[in-house]
């Protein structure tokens, strides 16, 4: 992740949340930015299979938020289950 100010994260997890929830995405997706010289983010792309192994980008992202890599293992097994329960 880069290292930015908090209002400057904050703005692109919430953008993120929106790209995730408009592309109707399920479980887990990375979701890219470009910081322009004047501030502003883009969103550059939506990953729906982000490399998923300890050392990839998006278990550093999640590692940075606090969130270990077994946790997200959890999490994801959990939400799987839940959705495979409702159908």
């Amino acid at each position: 992740p880069a290292d930015v100010p908090a209002t400057v994260a904050d703005k692109a997890r919430e953008m993120a949340r929106q790209a995730f929830q408009a592309l109707g995405c399920e479980a887990m997706a990375r979701v890219d930015f470009f910081l322009r010289a004047d501030g502003r983010l883009l969103v550059n792309e939506v990953n729906t299979i982000p490399g998923f192994t300890d050392i990839s980008m998006y278990a550093k992202a999640l590692a940075a938020s606090g969130i270990g890599y077994s946790q997200t293992i959890d999490v994801l097994i959990e939400h799987a289950l839940a959705r495979h329960a409702a159908r």
